[in-house]
């Protein structure tokens, strides 16, 4: 086919650095492929932390409003007269086995009206 054998060694040559050219190509493209791959599996992994921070900040917030009211209601109680305070607000509490019986006024009854019998 070709006429010297120096000019076919040339070409195998030449198909060899291609190929390697190629799979040097498809491993570059398969390494780039996974990185992309792994970029957007971290972006929704952070994506799902920042939601998540941001649940807890919010709870975290919930929390320490409670505590600042805790601890104010606590500080009012061992202020100056704050055990009389305690008492006026527990003077409705129900000792234990004892029930409060609660009188409600019955609503004023309506005559009958004609349309019903």
């Amino acid at each position: 086919m070709f006429g010297t054998d120096g000019h076919l060694l040339a070409i195998t040559q030449e198909r060899r650095e291609l190929v390697c050219s190629v799979i040097g190509l498809m491993v570059k493209l398969g390494l780039v492929a996974v990185a992309g791959v792994s970029l957007v599996r971290l972006a929704g992994a952070y994506q799902q932390r920042m939601d998540r921070n941001g649940e807890i900040v919010a709870v975290l917030e919930l929390e320490q409003a409670r505590l600042a009211r805790a601890r104010e209601r606590f500080d009012q109680l061992f202020m100056v007269a704050g055990e009389q305070r305690l008492i006026r607000e527990q003077s409705q509490w129900i000792a234990p086995n004892r029930l409060r019986v609660v009188w409600q006024t019955p609503p004023t009854s309506l005559p009958p009206s004609p349309s019903h019998p």
